[in-house]
């Protein structure tokens, strides 16, 4: 597996990203995550028939993360069934459970990372350093084909709310 430094720093220091980024068009690879109830899925299957936008995040106990899945919640609510958004962090499942029923998150769905990094590796989020995910944004189509990849270029960098929207609407 290839690690790249001085993408992206960690705590004032350059960390490691594992793997290469990914274009659009290619075949998006289906991934082991884990459930807020300790189940194991594989997310594309789990969601097939869908359009799925995608979500990395660092952990969902940092003020950007908090923003963004509360953000991509209450897009979810206005978006079409045939739109699922799955946000992925390597926090614990139970620590998910617990945020997600403090801040009122229903209409998107929160997996974890940290038993396989499969994800992370998969789709060059994992920053090998810290064992967290870097942020980004995908959005993968209903025939798997992967239609969008954005990575934040800092932590601290939410994304582009509304082109990810417009684009996942015009998927459609």
């Amino acid at each position: 597996m290839i690690e790249r430094k001085g993408i992206i720093q960690f705590k004032n220091r350059d960390v490691s990203i594992v793997g290469l980024d990914l274009e659009p068009g290619i075949d998006a690879q289906d991934f082991r995550v884990i459930d807020q109830n300790w189940e194991e899925i594989r997310a594309l299957k789990e969601t097939k028939g869908k359009l799925r936008i995608i979500a990395s995040v660092p952990s969902l106990d940092t003020s950007v993360c908090d923003r963004e899945i509360r953000r991509f919640n209450e897009e979810a609510a206005q978006l079409s069934q045939d739109i699922a958004i799955l946000v992925i962090s390597t926090d614990l499942p139970f620590a998910q459970a617990r945020w997600c029923g403090a801040a009122g998150v229903d209409q998107v769905r929160v997996l974890s990372d940290h038993k396989y990094t499969e994800f992370g590796m998969k789709y060059s989020c994992l920053l090998s350093e810290p064992r967290i995910l870097r942020r980004a944004v995908f959005i993968v189509n209903q025939h798997n084909v992967l239609q969008y990849a954005d990575y934040m270029a800092a932590l601290s960098q939410e994304p582009n709310y509304e082109e990810v929207l417009r684009t996942a609407k015009d998927l459609l």
